[in-house]
């Protein structure tokens, strides 16, 4: 049935059914989900809100990935014409600043919501949420703490004990009981007896980082194996590892504590590190800008406050836009 030629949603209603959309996919308690199915029930224009909301949601994921990354400077043309609306006739701001809200919305939608988030969570077994750092213990008694944002899932069977790091990072304290402890992460996997080691799952790869004992990591099935000993990192994508190398593990593994530390960083590692743990999502326009180098130790309680800090001495500009999305250039 066709329910846009009988009913069709006002504003409002469609900007509610993007947010029971997004509650909903977002671990809803019961009580959301009693709620939201009356509010389905209460006008038809609600379904059919829904049923747009639902489609938008399916469509607007890869374009937006794609405005959001390869035609960023479009996004910068826009937030310029914000600017200088200020100097223009209050009708044709507010018909500028619909227009930049429509795309903007888009944005949100794909670089911010991640429909492909819950996918990985539907296949985990423990998760994370954004800014909650969690400590699980597993069945062999190891114990696994995971970053903010992350999701794993756990398979003992078959004479090995084997975890896929399925988005984020997780450090595993591997209790030693004589099967091999398998952490699978992209193409690659480290494996150990017993150890306390973290892997970071990055852009197509992980990075693996060593606090003690010893890690053999394969860049990919069949790829040879490097061996890392305390205090020694070394990351691997498309199936090719870098060269392994020495790190001060118990700083950059000091999340644990609520405690980001960079020496000598880009930006826009610090700016990914803080994705997870912002209650939003940030998106850094400037490619320049995402080069400066930043050093320093910083609380990931308050993301806010560190971007604040940041601002204070490199310059860069804040704009917060529909409320969860926050554009730095």
């Amino acid at each position: 049935m066709n329910h846009s030629a009988s009913v069709t949603p006002t504003p409002a209603q469609e900007q509610a059914a993007l947010a029971w959309l997004s509650l909903l996919h977002d671990q809803p308690s019961s009580g959301d989900q009693a709620t939201f199915s009356q509010w389905l029930k209460a006008d038809p224009a609600h379904v059919e809100a829904y049923a747009q909301a639902q489609v938008l949601w399916e469509l607007s994921e890869q374009p937006a990935r794609t405005l959001a990354g390869e035609d960023a400077f479009a996004l910068q043309g826009l937030l310029r014409a914000m600017d200088g609306a200020r100097n223009r006739a209050r009708r044709r701001w507010s018909a500028g600043l619909a227009m930049a809200a429509s795309v903007l919305l888009v944005v949100a939608l794909g670089a911010g919501w991640q429909p492909g988030r819950w996918v990985d969570d539907l296949g985990a077994d423990y998760v994370s949420a954004p800014g909650q750092v969690r400590t699980v213990t597993l069945a062999d008694q190891s114990q696994v703490t995971l970053d903010a944002d992350s999701a794993i899932a756990v398979d003992f069977s078959q004479g090995e004990r084997h975890v896929q790091l399925r988005r984020g990072a997780a450090f595993f304290s591997v209790s030693h009981t004589g099967q091999p402890f398998v952490v699978a992460a992209g193409e690659g996997e480290a494996r150990v007896l017993g150890t306390q080691f973290e892997v970071r799952r990055q852009a197509s790869g992980a990075m693996v980082t060593v606090l003690s004992g010893r890690v053999g990591v394969r860049a990919a099935q069949g790829a040879p194996q490097q061996v890392l000993g305390a205090g020694q990192q070394v990351a691997y994508s498309q199936g090719q590892a870098q060269p392994q190398h020495g790190v001060d593990s118990e700083a950059q593994l000091a999340w644990r504590q609520g405690w980001l530390n960079y020496y000598h960083a880009p930006l826009a590692e610090v700016v990914e590190d803080l994705r997870r743990y912002f209650p939003g999502r940030i998106l850094l326009l400037d490619q320049q800008l995402a080069t400066r180098r930043v050093s320093g130790s910083f609380s990931s309680q308050d993301p806010q406050a560190v971007l604040d800090s940041l601002q204070a001495v490199l310059g860069f500009q804040q704009h917060k836009v529909l409320g969860r999305l926050l554009v730095l250039r």
